[in-house]
């Protein structure tokens, strides 16, 4: 083996730095940062009130990202009487099991499970770009400040995840499968509380998880390859009380428990029945799903999983819309349901929506023909459990879901609203690099619009 390709300046390594080079790869790595992140965290997070610690029900929270923004008249907030040029051919509205709850053609099975979810229909920002309206739906702060505020799942894994103690292998901010890079989701926390974004595709015939599940190579392999670099490892048992070697021997460790053991099982889908998975759908998102129930067993925060494949429909959106659409429903339906059965719905908060909703008008013109645009002004978000209430509906739209007409909701109320049932206050000070005064959400007298929190759900 040539241990020293591709180094630069001449520098020569080892046999033995090369091997565990390779072991600290995404993996080792990831560990060595999260024990950075622990003492961070532990020391600097935000204090917990002892009257968010009271109302606190929520352990963890699965965020259901529909980046690029999902059609809410086409969906959750449909007007079957608005006429053509506002339903196209999606006219119809379909009854649930809640009386008055009404749902787009496109989501029987979501119908079913209305009990189950509250329908906030009055959702509004007013932002209509990609990146800025992500960056003020996750981190509840306006966009274009001084300071880039970490996201809700940055959050959650500095109070919910290190600073409560938590000890499983994998980070308590996982990103299924992909990062959209609209905006740096830790902020100024820095690249310690980034979401580990699993890559992969859970509806392949195996799950190839970054740093956990490599191509071609098995798990016997794997095992081989730990055996060989503890015979090769000689510096450490020579200086057993070096802290560095043992903090090192403690990540190697860790991260071949991630990769064979117990970090391994948790993305193994295999040890699911057959029949679940194929209620989920034998599609990526569906099995997506199925992951993030197994990550909140594990013990996970947060979990967000970014839609495959977006919902930026300027163009073919009837065609998008039919075929992503039944998709979206079967998931999103069997995930509640199978929440439920676990018996972690209550205890876990899921919300589903994108970082704003489509124009309720549609464009017939070229080159759009038949697409719907940008639209922040009102859309529909999906929440469920943890707290919140089932079977509701908070505010509404005129008849052409185009304005609020009743109970406006902001980002600061639908975020508020989540840290408080997870008992994080919003008030509290972030830990800044530099000292600078920075705090969970911004105020109304930072400028914040505010409605207030959604307690009519909570």
């Amino acid at each position: 083996m040539n241990a020293n390709r591709g180094c630069k300046n001449g520098a020569r390594i080892s046999r033995r730095e090369a091997v565990r080079r390779g072991v600290y790869g995404t993996a080792g790595l990831m560990l060595v940062d999260r024990l950075g992140a622990e003492a961070l965290a532990i020391t600097q997070a935000p204090k917990v009130s002892a009257l968010s610690k009271a109302k606190a029900k929520a352990k963890a929270v699965i965020q259901v990202f529909l980046w690029g923004g999902m059609s809410h008249s086409d969906t959750w907030d449909p007007k079957p009487d608005a006429g053509y040029d506002y339903t196209g051919p999606l006219r119809e509205a379909i009854p649930t099991n809640v009386d008055g709850i009404r749902l787009g053609e496109l989501f029987p099975n979501l119908a079913k499970q209305a009990d189950k979810f509250t329908l906030i229909r009055s959702m509004t920002h007013g932002n209509n770009g990609h990146e800025t309206a992500a960056y003020l739906m996750q981190t509840g702060h306006p966009p274009g400040e001084r300071l880039a505020y970490p996201c809700v799942g940055a959050v959650f894994a500095m109070c919910k995840g290190y600073n409560a103690g938590y000890k499983g292998l994998i980070p308590p901010y996982v990103v299924l499968t992909q990062p959209q890079g609209r905006f740096s989701e830790s902020g100024f926390l820095g690249s310690k509380f980034k979401p580990f974004a699993t890559g992969g595709d859970p509806n392949a015939q195996r799950f190839e998880v970054e740093g956990v599940v490599a191509r071609g190579i098995s798990d016997e392999r794997q095992k081989a390859r730990s055996e060989l670099l503890q015979k090769m490892d000689t510096m450490a048992a020579a200086m057993p009380k070096n802290p560095q070697l043992a903090a090192s021997k403690d990540a190697e460790k860790r991260a071949y428990q991630l990769i064979l053991g117990q970090g391994k099982e948790v993305f193994d889908l295999s040890k699911e029945k057959a029949e679940l998975r194929d209620k989920f759908g034998r599609h990526t998102f569906g099995q997506d799903c199925v992951v993030a129930r197994r990550l909140v067993e594990a013990g996970v925060a947060y979990v967000c999983i970014n839609y495959p494949g977006g919902w930026d429909t300027h163009k073919d959106h009837f065609q998008t819309m039919r075929r992503q659409a039944p998709q979206l429903d079967q998931g999103l339906a069997m995930l509640l349901q199978d929440l439920h059965d676990h018996g972690l719905l209550e205890s876990t908060i899921v919300w589903c929506c994108g970082e704003f909703g489509r124009t309720p008008k549609v464009d017939w013109q070229p080159p759009w023909n038949g697409g719907r645009n940008h639209f922040g002004e009102v859309f529909t978000v999906l929440v469920a459990g943890g707290g919140f209430k089932g079977g509701h509906l908070v505010g509404a739209t005129n008849e052409k879901a185009g304005d609020v007409k009743e109970r406006p909701v902001y980002p600061v109320d639908l975020l508020g609203s989540i840290y408080a049932l997870a008992g994080i206050d919003a008030t509290a000070l972030l830990p800044h690099p530099l000292g600078l005064e920075a705090r969970v959400l911004p105020s109304t007298a930072e400028g914040a619009k505010s409605a207030g929190l959604l307690k009519e759900i909570m």
